[in-house]
């Protein structure tokens, strides 16, 4: 997922199609001059509509269709005949995008499993024929509905990454580089903050043929909540994962006050955050001797913990242990 493909926020303009307008005909025979009415109804206007799809990790394919429009219905004909429905215009979408609309803001929906379909614009209604309107006290009703219009409307689609276990650390903590380790993903690694300006997914094999996903968030900074470094722009995506693997580096000043520091950004940015279960994995171990990691073990917050180097491999197996058990009890 390269830093030009992944787009996880778009804006759209949609316009689902008119209803079409129903028919005002009268069966008109040779030996039946004076028949009744028999105009038909008016077809349904295509509706736009999202629908999820699992193997889509991104909104790029909405980057450059930034207007779309679905076929308005066919009017209703004689005999009775309703007119045919507007095309749907379907949209496929990773799972995990939500859809607002973008003059109020209003959360519309989510879309969460592959397959799941949601109208995002409702086509109009199909006007009804004159066969509805007919009475006893008005037997020939010359007059029928005209199509409901259809939905024209901006909106924004924002996707929230979906996967079990979500890294959350300072640029530089080493979130990039376990996840290429007990994964087959591929992040850009180098030694400077912000390597990793879009999250990245792996799967990470575990026993028994079992797997969870792994999310790399892009590294956070205190007052990310307010906008600095890469701001909130990917604290949305922490919203989705079930697990946060907390990762500090063991060359950290503070170790404790690191950690305090990415909690209190989460609680900044949603408080709903810190309901979530927490795993705290202290990186770079390999520096240690037991004496420190001792020392560092008296200091750190009561949460599941573990010392771990992508290096060397201390640690591994006993994390992924660690997160299975708590994703799963």
């Amino acid at each position: 997922m390269s830093g030009s493909n992944f787009v996880d926020y778009v804006k759209i303009f949609c316009r689902s199609g008119n209803g079409g307008a129903g028919s005002a005909h009268f069966r008109r025979e040779k030996f039946i001059p004076k028949g009744g009415p028999d105009g038909g109804d008016g077809g349904r206007g295509g509706h736009i509509i999202l629908r999820g799809n699992n193997q889509m990790w991104t909104l790029l394919h909405l980057k450059y269709q930034r207007h779309i429009f679905a076929d308005n219905g066919i009017s209703g004909g004689a005999q009775q005949s309703t007119g045919a429905m507007g095309k749907d215009i379907t949209i496929e979408v990773p799972l995990g995008t939500i859809a607002r609309n973008d003059d109020t803001g209003e959360f519309l929906f989510e879309i969460t499993s592959h397959g799941d379909e949601k109208i995002l614009a409702k086509g109009g209604r199909g006007g009804l024929g004159n066969t509805h309107f007919k009475s006893a006290t008005n037997q020939a009703p010359r007059y029928a509905q005209p199509g409901e219009q259809g939905i024209e409307a901006s909106f924004i689609l924002e996707l929230k990454i979906l996967a079990d276990v979500g890294l959350v650390g300072f640029p530089n903590a080493g979130k990039s580089t376990l996840l290429s380790v007990v994964s087959a993903a591929k992040p850009k690694i180098a030694d400077y903050a912000f390597t990793t300006l879009v999250p990245n997914l792996g799967i990470v094999s575990y026993r028994d043929d079992k797997s969870f996903v792994m999310a790399d968030i892009p590294g956070i900074i205190e007052g990310a909540h307010e906008g600095k470094g890469l701001g909130i722009r990917f604290l949305r995506h922490i919203e989705r994962n079930s697990i946060l693997l907390f990762m500090v580096p063991a060359d950290s000043k503070d170790i404790k006050a690191e950690y305090d520091i990415l909690i209190n950004e989460l609680r900044m940015y949603n408080p709903e955050l810190l309901d979530k279960k927490r795993v705290l994995a202290i990186s770079k171990s390999d520096m240690l001797d037991e004496e420190l990691i001792d020392e560092i073990r008296n200091v750190l917050p009561d949460v599941p913990r573990v010392f771990i180097s992508s290096i060397t491999g201390q640690g591994l197996n006993t994390l992924k242990d660690m997160l299975w058990k708590v994703l799963n009890y």
